[in-house]
Parts: C-alpha cells; sequence; structure tokens
C-alpha cells in the first residue's frame, strides 16, 4: 500500500503536462456550450484559457474559440499546431493524431459583458418567478 502511495505523491505535475487553464475538449462527452462556458470561467480567473484538442475534436476547439471571438469575450493570442503519436486501439500499433492548441485571451470590455449576461440570467430568473 505505501508503494500506491509513494507512487502517487510522486507524478509529476509538470507546467507543460498540467495546467490550470487548460482545456482538452473531446468532441463526444460534452455538448459545444458546455465548453464554451467552461472557457469564459477559465478566462475570468486566469485572464486566458489554452483549449486543446485532437483528431476529430479539433474542429470543435476552433468552433469554441469562434464563437468567444465573435462574441467579444476572446482575443487569439496563439495556435499551435503538431502531430502526437498514440497507442491505435486495436493491435496496439502507433498511431499518428493531429494536435491543436488554441490560447484565448480575455477581451478589453470581457468584463462588462460577462456582468451583463449575469444580469440577462438573474432577470429571466426573477420574471420566472412571478
Amino acid at each position: 500500500m505505501e508503494e500506491i502511495t509513494d507512487g502517487v505523491n510522486n507524478i509529476n505535475m509538470s507546467s507543460d503536462s498540467y495546467k490550470k487553464n487548460r482545456i482538452q475538449v473531446s468532441n463526444t462527452k460534452k455538448p459545444l456550450f458546455f465548453y464554451v462556458n467552461l472557457a469564459k470561467r477559465y478566462m475570468q480567473q486566469h485572464n486566458e484559457v489554452e483549449l486543446s484538442a485532437l483528431g476529430m475534436a479539433i474542429a470543435t476547439v476552433v468552433t469554441v474559440a469562434e464563437i468567444l471571438k465573435n462574441n467579444g469575450f476572446a482575443v487569439e493570442k496563439k495556435i499551435m499546431t503538431s502531430t502526437v503519436e498514440m497507442k491505435g486501439e486495436s493491435r496496439g500499433r502507433p498511431v499518428q493524431k493531429a494536435k491543436i492548441e488554441i490560447v484565448l485571451g480575455k477581451t478589453e470590455n470581457f468584463d462588462e459583458l460577462m456582468a451583463a449576461a449575469q444580469e440577462e440570467r438573474e432577470l429571466g430568473y426573477a420574471e420566472e418567478q412571478n
């Protein structure tokens, strides 16, 4: 039992493999606006967010980034593309997968837009109660 604890305690959480403001997007698990809203929260907390995806999920990341940019919440800071090698599902043979990382920062009026959206939600809630 002690070996397991030691192993868990010694996991290397380097800044590259684990970032507090990184969202790893999957194209199957969550709806699009889950990622849009999560990205907004991360930008509120950290001033920027890194969206990351592999393969088919790349389209989802690009869409999330475009929604945030087009609605005035985010500006594009950096886009990185690469290819990563992963173990294949069937024969264990390595497979090449495309990877994208998009770093977005808050716009000047990000906080105003967030406050307005919050006010709108509260107004809608108050109307529902009446």
